[in-house]
């Protein structure tokens, strides 16, 4: 859903009927609503709330709504035109939760000093590079919300982002953000994580590992294993990918956009052991990936050391 969405929804609890427009006519929300629980009723003209709306909008609506609205109104982003996306509003929430928790500054003095383009800002908080391209009132938000004045109109970013610690033993290449803005317990255990940015592995022709040794850590899906870790490997010979254990997630009930497709075909098991070839297996069958950030980072590795 998006915030037109998400309002209407509000209008109509409060005042029983909204005016309909073209976003509401198409909403696969609405229509469900409609013609599933039939809590709605549409005229040529306007939407109705029928016996048992008030009570499902207050299970299943009220708390987050309410919850996205003050977080629009407290950071100056409410204005009637917005059509942000839930889930960007989701994420803006997220970066603000790590700025105040102090975890998102050393990332934010980066972005700066590396003068990141907006692909990959995009890249690198919502997951596809192009995500941001002509969504100017979400671009200037991330700069609100991150204290950036702007980004640069670069398309490829050359810069490798780097949690760093006291006394490093290992390096921990990461295919996305997460666990760089968790990083107490990294750092007290000698972790230096590394965020490339995804696809984007060209400026790992200049990475030096020092020496440490260096793992990957992924979405188990097509693109993460098929096409990234493959690309990284040719890049970083000595670098090894950590077994996942996360739980495995239905790529169709998340609504994943990274298929297996002719993963099938596609034979990387000259890099991968053979417990991680099971695990590839297993998830293609039953049509399942697991994410990167629901994997138990220092669990991964004491594992790894223990073989």
């Amino acid at each position: 859903m998006n915030w037109i969405e998400l309002r209407a929804l509000n209008n109509l609890y409060k005042n029983g009927e909204v005016k309909l427009n073209d976003t509401l006519a198409k909403s696969g929300e609405i229509n469900y609503l409609t013609n599933s629980l039939r809590i709605i009723d549409r005229s040529y003209n306007k939407l109705y709330s029928l016996d048992g709306y008030t009570e499902i909008y207050e299970k299943e609506y009220l708390e987050k709504y309410n919850c996205y609205e003050n977080f629009l109104l407290e950071n100056g982003l409410l204005r009637h035109q917005i059509r942000f996306e839930e889930n960007d509003i989701k994420t803006l929430m997220n970066i603000q939760c790590w700025k105040k928790e102090g975890t998102l500054e050393e990332l934010r003095k980066q972005i700066i000093a590396s003068d990141e383009s907006l692909r990959g800002i995009s890249l690198m908080f919502f997951k596809n590079d192009k995500y941001l391209d002509n969504k100017s009132s979400l671009v200037d938000a991330l700069k609100k919300i991150l204290e950036v004045e702007h980004f640069s109109n670069d398309r490829d970013q050359q810069y490798i982002y780097k949690l760093e610690c006291h006394n490093p033993k290992v390096i921990v290449l990461c295919e996305n953000l997460d666990f760089l803005t968790k990083p107490n317990k990294p750092r007290q255990h000698g972790i230096e994580l590394w965020y490339a940015g995804g696809k984007n592995v060209s400026k790992l022709d200049y990475a030096d590992t020092r020496g440490l040794p260096i793992y990957y850590s992924c979405d188990w899906d097509f693109d993460g294993l098929f096409i990234i870790y493959p690309l990284v490997k040719k890049k970083i010979p000595s670098i090894q990918l950590l077994t996942p254990n996360g739980s495995p997630r239905g790529i169709e009930e998340t609504e994943h956009n990274s298929r297996w497709g002719n993963g099938k075909d596609r034979n990387i098991d000259c890099i991968l052991t053979n417990q991680q070839q099971h695990i590839v297996r297993g998830l293609i069958y039953n049509n399942q990936w697991i994410i990167e950030e629901s994997n138990d980072l220092l669990n991964m590795l004491e594992i790894l050391s223990n073989k």
